[in-house]
C-alpha cells in the first residue's frame, strides 16, 4: 500500500487539472495515490481522469458524487482514504517535484508519532514567494491555531494529516441548501488534542482563481450561514480569548439574521447572554456584508 494519498475535490475544473496532474507525474517519489473526488462536474473531468488512468503514470482513484460543496468532497475523501497520511491539493494548485519525498522523509524521521496528527508546511505562489510568512525556526511542533494566534504567522499553510486521527473527529455537517463549511474547523479541533510537526519546506504551489473560495468568501458567507454558524460555535467551544469570543458571537448573530432564524444563533451557543448584548453589532456586520457583496 502507498504511504500517502493526495486528494483533490473538484467541480467543473477539467481545464485546471492538467497542471496538477503533470506536477504529480514529476514527483521524485511514487509512494502516493491520487484520489480525485468529482463533486458533480458536468464538464470533461471524468473523461480526463479516465485518460490519465489509462496512461498509467501514477496510481489514480476516481470517485464521482452528487454536488454538495468542497467540504462534502473532503468527507467523501476521508471515507475512502486507506493510506497512513493524506494531503489535499486543490485542482488549481500543484506540488513541487520533491514534495512527496520531503513529506515522507520528514514524517519518517520521527520515531514517536503517538501525539502527532501530521505536518504543517508552506504554500508558495507561482513565483516561489511564500504565502504569508514562514514558520519561526525555533518552533518544532504545535497546532495551526498556535501559529496564527500565538506566533502571528500569516497566510495559508499546507496541512498533511494522519488518516486515523482524522477519523476520530466528526465529519463536516452537510446542509441540503448550502455548499460550504469552513475546512479549517477540523484542523482547530485536531490541534486541541494533538500536535503537528512544523516544517518550512514547500509542499504546494497555489494559484488563486477569481471564482475560487478565497476570492468569493463574502458571497459564500451569505449563501452558507448554517455552515459558518457551525464553524463559529466550534471556535466558541475552544476559545479562551475574550476578543475572539465576542467576534464569534457577533458573526453568529449575522448568520442567524441571514437564515431569518435566531435559533441558529442561540442553539448550542455557550454565550447566550453575551450574544443578546451584542445583537446591534451583529446587525451592523450583516449590513456590512450585504453592502460589500452587492458592490462586488
Amino acid at each position: 500500500m502507498k504511504k500517502i494519498t493526495v486528494f483533490t475535490t473538484t467541480y467543473n475544473r477539467a481545464h485546471l487539472l492538467p497542471r496538477l496532474y503533470e506536477s504529480l507525474c514529476r514527483q521524485t517519489s511514487s509512494d502516493f495515490l491520487w484520489l480525485v473526488v468529482d463533486d458533480g462536474s458536468v464538464d470533461e473531468t471524468k473523461k480526463l481522469i479516465h485518460q490519465y488512468q489509462s496512461e498509467n503514470k501514477i496510481e489514480i482513484q476516481y470517485q464521482y458524487k452528487t454536488n454538495g460543496g468542497m467540504h462534502t468532497g473532503h468527507n467523501t475523501a476521508y471515507e475512502l482514504i486507506q493510506t497512513e497520511l493524506n494531503v489535499c491539493i486543490d485542482s488549481d494548485d500543484a506540488m513541487p517535484s520533491d514534495a512527496i519525498q520531503r513529506i515522507l522523509s520528514k514524517w519518517q524521521s520521527i520515531n514517536d508519532k503517538s501525539n502527532l496528527a501530521g505536518i504543517i508546511g508552506l504554500d508558495v505562489d507561482e513565483e516561489g514567494k511564500i504565502i504569508g510568512t514562514s514558520i519561526p525556526k525555533n518552533l518544532k511542533q504545535g497546532s495551526l491555531d498556535d501559529l496564527y494566534r500565538k506566533h502571528k504567522v500569516l497566510g495559508d499553510k499546507k496541512i498533511i494529516l494522519r488518516t486515523d486521527i482524522v477519523r476520530k473527529y466528526p465529519s463536516y455537517p452537510e446542509y441540503a441548501t448550502e455548499k460550504l463549511v469552513p475546512l479549517g474547523i477540523l484542523y482547530l479541533q485536531i490541534g486541541k488534542d494533538y500536535d503537528f510537526l512544523y516544517s518550512n519546506e514547500v509542499y504546494c504551489i497555489v494559484e488563486y482563481q477569481e471564482e475560487g473560495s478565497t476570492n468569493t468568501i463574502l458571497r459564500q458567507y451569505n449563501q452558507s450561514p448554517k455552515g459558518f454558524s457551525y464553524a463559529r460555535k466550534i471556535k466558541l467551544k475552544y476559545s479562551d480569548n475574550n476578543g475572539e469570543i465576542i467576534k464569534n458571537c457577533i458573526h453568529l448573530i449575522a448568520c442567524g439574521i441571514t437564515t431569518k432564524s435566531l435559533r441558529v444563533t442561540f442553539k448550542d451557543n455557550p454565550y447566550k447572554f453575551l450574544t443578546v448584548c451584542l445583537l446591534p453589532f451583529g446587525l451592523l456586520l450583516k449590513l456590512f456584508i450585504t453592502l460589500k457583496t452587492y458592490r462586488r
